[in-house]
């Protein structure tokens, strides 16, 4: 009856067609004994459920209110009787965690903060970061993402106007020490001149200056790139061997130090020069035990407890394992590698008042003869130098010029690159009173020749010398470092409290290099913007520098700024932007961007198949290139290397492109005739593509795909580029022209033999948006038909077309799953009768994965012409830029479409794209330009 009363309203019998679908679904006859055991396994679940806890709240939490005590929490015996066995056996589980006031310890936070290093490193700077940055963990490092306060603004001030200062120690140093003969030999086989200068450059191999280049596998150029590094010669100093020190993002060590190895061929040796051993886990955790038996105070007279406190560690880097070796040697050539990473480390100085920064907080080492302490190696190695006239007489120039470069309003007057070596005091001595801004004093330097024979020659040769080559030199500034505590008990000693301090020649003299960063050095607005300078010093010494630069002013940026760095300056971000390296194809960011589109309804996020969005979340390069790669041997007019008449092939009566590959192309805005939906299936518009069939999981779709294009460097090729990209007739024809000298004019006989050389290759471009819009990741760049350049040339106000949506092929696939899904949660007679549920197939659940309601699941049709716009590449940072004050985008255009484009484009629309983001139907105007 109550069954019944449940099915009525259920279809058109009432009582009876409830009767009917009762009788139905019950069963004949059933089997008691099997009835029986499956109802007793559901009574001991529901009872197991009911005793199990589900919260994690402690027994006594779980008591009324109004029996609530708060002795409950420490004395069992006043909780009700029922419950005291398991308050008992609750207390047993909670760990004896020690009061804040012993956690707080110096001992006992050293020995925690190296044991929460082991799988994360911790830069000299991190606690200091981690009290005002959100903290990411990211290539075995632990970083500073951004800042807590809102200082977007400020940061992009402090690079323009004023300065920003970035901790750079995460990156990675790997020094070569051996013959030049035998190093440069080697070295060209993974770089080559037509990208630019090399390892051989003079300026940069007398040490003068710091050098930058794009690494790639022996003799594979220009496939097979590692990625880019800089590098910076030590001066010669008259014997056969020179050191190099190559300087790199942490994502790339790994690859080039395994292609250095092979080069030189590099192995283990027998005898291993590690300049401090790292403590490993297990002798950590020996220490931490014997630290934990001390007792609760540990007594400063006690010989003993002194010994068991934990030395923090500053040494070691994400990108080992401790015991991995830090040095290979060559029984060929004697060439050794060493790793360096964190043995040295780097800050970078952003903006035009890095130079006044510097030189408040930076004063150069006094000359000293004489030993302060006999028994202490403080200092020794200096005094040791300060005995030589030639050295003095160098320290002491260098000393001037460092001091002339308060005098120079920008650090990219300087030359690019410019190095200086420099020995400094402790700059701890030097703190202000409270934090005040460095300004500069032109007056001061105001028609002084000197500083103009700087700005004009650069720093001399000799200059670039420093000790912080030296490993020995480096180990003892930073064992024989003067503590913070020592430091503030002299300070306190002071008969005038605030009073300069002076250590006089108990006063540590740090070895320091200087490296200046020129900032935008390609395209025509805003030449030398985001300039700075690097400082390289021994570790150990990270915070006594970094304190005394924040009392000078300078803003602090993390991770997000450096990124926003790069975009300004338009130039491409390590590792995001370097696709045809290893360590660019990593897939951290397309597995982020679809699970969070996963956590989201579908009725509250974008439907991208709806939308023409084939790849929302990772840009397919691989297929990109080769549909670009396709179109061009469909039209007659792309020619092979192999063929035997390359000249013959290209005629005037064959089109550029093949024009069946636009499925679907937008009716004209006067006509009115736009199609509202697109109708696109995988049999229309779409490239068969021989390596990829059937279905494949969203994330290993572009494997196959992404080892078969690379990124144009060619220097040469790329100032060609450039120059056809500018329109030849308009406003700006004048400027346009100037910068188009020496190069040749856009013919076949001229674009013909790069299609040849380069069938799969992508081009570094930006984007400036002609009106509004905001360029987002992913963004679609595509080329505009001729109906929308001349509705740009009647309306200056047109915006762009618009994208006509598609149909949801995939909609029903999707509603077929979950109406299986459905069915099978009511449940069958099969599960009344005790037989065991049937195992579903492989194939299914898989196609169940791959489903997911608004994305393509398929294999990718043709991507260039799966939408009514032809596609011509990806944006990989977009966003509204502050130094152009305009959306702006950087991405990645394909080489063979981008000719097309141009080829076909009229003289004064020349460069003109159209960008769409992945979750909008509208097409906005973009200016295309190539910076070399």
């Amino acid at each position: 009856k109550g069954q019944n009363r449940g099915e009525r309203g259920r279809g058109r019998g009432g009582w009876q067609g409830g009767r009917q679908s009762v009788s139905e679904e019950m069963p004949k006859y059933i089997t008691v004994s099997t009835f029986a055991q499956a109802r007793a396994a559901e009574i001991n679940a529901m009872l197991k459920a009911v005793a199990q806890k589900s919260s994690n709240s402690l027994v006594f939490q779980t008591l009324p209110r109004h029996m609530r005590r708060r002795a409950m929490s420490h004395n069992i015996k006043r909780l009700p009787r029922r419950l005291q066995e398991i308050a008992r056996k609750e207390k047993k589980e909670q760990s004896k965690t020690k009061c804040r006031k012993a956690r707080r310890r110096h001992i006992n936070l050293v020995a925690e903060f190296n044991r929460r290093q082991r799988k994360n490193i911790w830069l000299e700077t991190h606690i200091w970061h981690a009290k005002r940055f959100h903290m990411v963990k990211k290539w075995g490092y632990c970083l500073g993402n951004s800042p807590t306060e809102k200082s977007y603004r400020a940061c992009y001030r402090a690079m323009t106007k004023h300065c920003l200062l970035q901790d750079l120690s995460y990156y990675c140093c790997l020094e070569l020490t051996g013959k030049e003969n035998e190093l440069l030999k080697q070295l060209a086989r993974i770089c080559s001149i037509d990208t630019g200068l090399t390892f051989e450059e003079a300026c940069c191999l007398s040490g003068r200056f710091e050098g930058s280049l794009n690494l790639y596998r022996a003799d594979r150029y220009p496939d097979n790139m590692l990625g880019p590094v800089t590098f910076i010669w030590k001066p010669r100093d008259g014997s056969e061997n020179r050191q190099l020190w190559i300087w790199m993002h942490p994502a790339l060590k790994q690859d080039i130090l395994r292609e250095l190895k092979a080069i030189f061929q590099c192995s283990e040796p027998e005898e291993i020069y590690i300049p401090e051993p790292v403590t490993s886990s297990i002798q950590e955790e020996k220490q931490m035990d014997v630290v934990l038996s001390l007792g609760k105070k540990r007594k400063k007279e006690d010989k003993e407890g002194e010994k068991a406190v934990p030395v923090k560690k500053i040494i070691g880097d994400g990108t080992r394992d401790p015991s991995q070796s830090y040095s290979w040697v060559s029984q060929t050539t004697g060439i050794v590698i060493s790793d360096r990473t964190m043995e040295i480390l780097r800050y970078r100085l952003i903006g035009p008042l890095s130079h006044s920064v510097l030189t408040e907080t930076l004063k150069a080492a006094s000359v000293q003869t004489e030993m302060a302490d006999s028994e202490t190696e403080l200092n020794n190695w200096w005094v040791e130098n300060c005995k030589d006239s030639e050295k003095v007489s160098l320290h002491q120039r260098q000393s001037a010029v460092f001091e002339l470069l308060e005098g120079i309003s920008s650090p990219s007057e300087m030359p690019p690159g410019t190095i200086l070596g420099l020995t400094v005091g402790d700059p701890r001595v030097n703190l202000p009173k409270k934090k005040t801004k460095a300004m500069p004093d032109f007056e001061k330097y105001q028609d002084n020749d000197k500083v103009r024979q700087l700005y004009l020659e650069g720093v001399p040769v000799d200059c670039a010398h420093s000790f912080i080559w030296d490993q020995d030199i480096c180990k003892n500034v930073t064992e024989n470092k003067i503590s913070e505590q020592d430091l503030n008990h002299m300070r306190a000693q002071l008969l005038v409290p605030g009073s300069h301090l002076d250590l006089g020649p108990c006063e540590s003299k740090i070895p320091i290099l200087l490296v200046q960063q020129p900032g935008k050095m390609a395209g025509e607005d805003r030449p030398g913007w985001g300039s700075g300078w690097d400082i390289y010093l021994p570790k150990g010494w990270g915070m006594a520098f970094w304190i005394p630069l924040i009392y000078r002013g300078v803003r602090v940026g993390g991770l997000q700024e450096a990124l926003k760095h790069s975009e300004y300056q338009r130039t491409p971000h390590t590792p995001n932007d370097f696709p045809d390296c290893q360590a660019g194809k990593a897939k951290e960011l397309e597995t982020s961007l679809l699970e969070k589109f996963k956590r989201r309804p579908p009725a509250k996020r974008a439907n991208y198949v709806k939308l023409g969005t084939l790849s929302p979340f990772v840009c397919p390069w691989g297929q990109l290139t080769k549909n670009w790669e396709g179109r061009m041997k469909a039209s007659g007019e792309f020619v092979r290397p192999s063929s035997p008449h390359p000249e013959c092939c290209a005629t005037e009566g064959h089109s550029f492109c093949d024009p069946k590959a636009e499925v679907v192309k937008e009716a004209s805005p006067e006509t009115g005739e736009v199609e509202e939906t697109m109708e696109i299936t995988s049999s229309e518009g779409a490239l068969k593509i021989e390596d990829v069939t059937g279905t494949q999981d969203f994330g290993e779709r572009d494997e196959t795909m992404t080892s078969d294009f690379i990124v144009l460097r060619s220097e040469k090729l790329l100032m060609q580029l450039s120059a056809w990209c500018y329109p030849t007739a308009g406003k700006d024809r004048r400027v346009r022209l100037v910068s188009r000298l020496g190069q040749k004019e856009m013919t076949e006989d001229v674009f013909l033999p790069i299609l040849m050389s380069y069938p799969r290759a992508l081009v570094w471009v930006n984007l400036s948006l002609l009106r509004k819009g905001n360029p987002e990741l992913h963004a679609m760049i595509c080329i505009p038909t001729e109906d929308d350049l001349l509705h740009l040339s009647k309306d200056k106000l047109f915006c762009g077309p618009q994208e006509p949506k598609h149909r949801d092929i995939f909609k029903h696939k999707v509603q077929k799953l979950k109406e299986e899904e459905k069915k099978k949660k009511m449940g069958n007679t099969k599960a009344l009768e005790g037989d065991p549920p049937s195992v579903p197939d492989k194939e299914t659940t898989e196609e169940r994965e791959d489903l997911i309601l608004g994305l393509w699941s398929d294999a990718l049709p043709d991507v260039t012409s799966h939408c009514s716009r032809t596609l011509l590449g990806y944006v990989t940072r977009g966003d509204f830029s502050l130094a152009a004050g305009c959306g702006e985008a950087l991405g990645f255009v394909s080489l063979t479409g981008l000719l097309y484009m141009l080829h076909s484009q009229p003289a004064d629309k020349k460069g003109l794209v159209l960008l769409r983001t992945p979750a909008s139907l509208q097409y906005r105007f973009a200016r295309l330009n190539i910076e070399v």
